[in-house]
C-alpha cells in the first residue's frame, strides 16, 4: 500500500527549510517530469499544446514548455496570464529562449498530438465560471493524449469537480500522491497516476498520513496451509435470510468459495438453497454472522439474539438495510463490527446516529470528511463505505481501494463483498485485514470482458480463480 496526503504545502515548505531546496528546485523538476513522460510517449516534431494558468501549477506547465520547445512544437496558452513569481520567472525564461505565447479567445479551438493542462493545482476552493468551464469543455472535447499537472483542473481538494473538470489520460502529480485524486467523482478523470520525485526521495518528502492507497500486491487469498484440518478448522458462517432471500444466498455462496468451511443460512421460512448450503431456523454458535442483506422489515425476528452474538464479541459483517432502522446504531458498540453500506445506506446510518439527513450525492461528495468523522467516534468499528473507490476505515486509519472496475456495478455486487469479508471472519481474520482483503478480492475478480455482462454468480466464480495466480479474463 502507499500512502496519500491531503495536501502537500506542508512537505514541499520541509524541502525548503530543512534540505535547503528552492521552490525554483522543485519546479523544475516537477517540469521535467512531465516532459520525460512525453519524450517517452511523442515522437519529436508532434505538436504539444499546454494550457497554464497564472499560478506555480501554471509555472510548472511554462516550465515544460520551455523543455520541450526545439524538439517539439510547442503552442502555450496563458488564458489568465503569470501571476505568481514563479510563473513570471518561468515565463522569462521561456521568452528567452525563443518561445512565443498564443493568444486564446473563447471558441478557438486548442490542439494537439498532446494537451497539456496546468491551469490549476490541488488547492482549488471555489467554482469554476464563465470562460474557464468553456475552455476546459474544449480541451475534453480535443484528440490526443491528455496531460494533466498535479491534478486535473476543476477537482477541488477533496476531489470534486467544481462543477467542470479536465479529463486526463495520465495525471503527474507533484511530490506525492493526493488524497482527491482517489474520490469516486475524480475517477472519470484522473486517468492514469504517476508521481513526480521533485528533487529528493520520496523516502525524505513524505510526512505523517493516515491514508493509504491499495495495491494488488496487498491481496492475498486465504490459501489452507494445514493438511491436518477439517471443514470446522475454517470457520463456521451464520448467513440471516431476510425478505429478499436472492441476496442472503449470494453472501452464503460468497462465503464458501473464499475458503469458510460451512455456511448456514438462517431464515424463519422454508427456502429452495443450493445443495452446497445449510439451512436453519435460529441463529446458532457461529464463528461469524452477516446480517442486512435483503433483511426488509424482519429486524425484529433476531434482534434480541444478535445483540448476544454482539456481547459474546462474535464478528460481524452488518449491510444493506440494517442501515435505515435505529437498532443498527446498537452494533456500534460492538468490537469485531464492519459495516459495509454503500453510499444512500450510510446516510440512512447518518440519520440514525442523528447527524443529520443527507443524499446520496452529498455523501459523494463528503465522502472522506463523513469517514473521518465516523472513525473518530466509533474507531472499533471497520468501516467500509462502497462506491467507485471504496474506503475503509478503522482507528483513524484510512484505506483506500481504487482498483474497482465498473463491470461491479451491478446489482448482488455489494452482497458477493459481504460475503467475502464474513467469510474471512469466520476464519478468524482480524476485522480490518478481512475488509481489506475482501474489498481487494471483490476489486480483482471484478475485471471482466465486456464489463456490462458480469453477474453476482460470474463474479463469484471469479473469486474462485483469485488463489490459482490470476484470473484468465483480467483486462
Amino acid at each position: 500500500m502507499k500512502p496519500l496526503f491531503k495536501e502537500v504545502n506542508s512537505l514541499d515548505r520541509k524541502c525548503y527549510n530543512r534540505y535547503k531546496l528552492t521552490e525554483d528546485i522543485l519546479m523544475e523538476h516537477a517540469s521535467y517530469r512531465i516532459a520525460l513522460e512525453i519524450y517517452q510517449r511523442i515522437k519529436r516534431g508532434s505538436r504539444i499544446a499546454i494550457v497554464a494558468g497564472p499560478g506555480n501549477n501554471g509555472g510548472d506547465g511554462i516550465g515544460l514548455a520551455r523543455i520541450l520547445l526545439g524538439d517539439y512544437e510547442v503552442h502555450l496558452y496563458l488564458p489568465l496570464g503569470a501571476k505568481s513569481p514563479m510563473a513570471k520567472l518561468q515565463l522569462e525564461r521561456f521568452l528567452a529562449v525563443g518561445g512565443e505565447v498564443i493568444q486564446w479567445k473563447k471558441g478557438q479551438p486548442i490542439e494537439g498530438d498532446v494537451i497539456v493542462d496546468a491551469l490549476f493545482g490541488s488547492g482549488l476552493k471555489r467554482d469554476l465560471k464563465g470562460e474557464l468551464i468553456c475552455l476546459i469543455k474544449a480541451l475534453n472535447r480535443q484528440k490526443g493524449l491528455k496531460i494533466a499537472c498535479d491534478i486535473p483542473s476543476g477537482l477541488d481538494e477533496v476531489g470534486n469537480p467544481r462543477p467542470e473538470a479536465f479529463k486526463a489520460d495520465l495525471t503527474i502529480t507533484m511530490g506525492a500522491e493526493k488524497v482527491s485524486l482517489y474520490s469516486d467523482f475524480a475517477k472519470d478523470y484522473v486517468g492514469k497516476v504517476i508521481v513526480a520525485d521533485l528533487g529528493v526521495s520520496f523516502r525524505k518528502y513524505r510526512g505523517r498520513t493516515n491514508y493509504y492507497r491499495l495495491e494488488e500486491e496487498d491481496f492475498t487469498p486465504p490459501i489452507r496451509t494445514r493438511q491436518n484440518s477439517h471443514k470446522r478448522s475454517y470457520g463456521h458462517l451464520g448467513v440471516v435470510i431476510g425478505e429478499k432471500p436472492g441476496a442472503g444466498v449470494l453472501t452464503a455462496l460468497s462465503a464458501l468459495n473464499f475458503g469458510t468451511g460451512l455456511v448456514t443460512c438462517v431464515s424463519d421460512r422454508e427456502l429452495p438453497l443450493p445443495f452446497e448450503l445449510i439451512s436453519s431456523h435460529r441463529l446458532e454458535s457461529f464463528s461469524a454472522i452477516a446480517v442486512g442483506m435483503g433483511l426488509g422489515d424482519r429486524v425484529a425476528l433476531y434482534m434480541g439474539r444478535l445483540l448476544e452474538e454482539l456481547e459474546r464479541e462474535t464478528p460481524m459483517v452488518i449491510d444493506a438495510d440494517l442501515f435505515y432502522h435505529k437498532e443498527v446504531v446498537q452494533f456500534l458498540n460492538g468490537k469485531k463490527v464492519v459495516l459495509t453500506p454503500h453510499p444512500k445506506e450510510f446516510a440512512g446510518l447518518i440519520e440514525q446516529l442523528g447527524w443529520g439527513k443527507l443524499t446520496s450525492r452529498e455523501v459523494q461528495q463528503k465522502r472522506f470528511e463523513l469517514v473521518e468523522r465516523f472513525t473518530d467516534i466509533y474507531p472499533e468499528v471497520v468501516l467500509v463505505l462502497k462506491g467507485a473507490n471504496r474506503i475503509i476505515a478503522y482507528k483513524g486509519q484510512i484505506y483506500i481501494d481504487p482498483l474497482g472496475d465498473v463491470a461491479l456495478a451491478k446489482g448482488g455486487s455489494g452482497d458477493v463483498m459481504g460475503g467475502l469479508i464474513a467469510g474471512l471472519l469466520a476464519q478468524g481474520y482480524h476485522p480490518l485485514k478481512g475488509a481489506i482483503i475482501g474489498s481487494l478480492a471483490l476489486s480483482l475478480a471484478g475485471r471482466w470482458t465486456p464489463n456490462y455482462s458480469l453477474t453476482p454468480i460470474k463474479l463469484i466464480e471469479q473469486v474462485a480463480q483469485l488463489g490459482n495466480g490470476g484470473i484468465s479474463t483480467k483486462r
